[in-house]
């Protein structure tokens, strides 16, 4: 991450477009990472969400959906 988490949001993004990525359950996964590191917690939350819904995998889904909830911890959304 040479350029920042910013940098890689926006290389992600672009990625996004593509049609052969649509369902390439990494890549809400990895944008998800890039938004928590800049403290977009419930963006980072609603895309690990998607990740998880988007892998067959239940060691993953189970996974995206941990680092789901500390995002809303870390953006106090839980218990409200």
């Amino acid at each position: 991450m040479a350029f920042g988490p910013a940098a890689g949001l926006e290389l992600v993004d672009e990625l996004s477009s593509q049609p052969a990525l649509k369902g390439y359950h990494l890549l809400p996964s990895v944008r998800a990472d890039l938004l928590a590191k800049l403290g977009r917690n419930a963006e980072a939350r609603t895309e690990y969400e998607r990740a998880a819904s988007l892998t067959g995998n239940l060691r993953e889904r189970a996974l995206l959906l941990e680092r789901a909830a500390l995002s809303a911890r870390a953006d106090g959304s839980v218990g409200r």
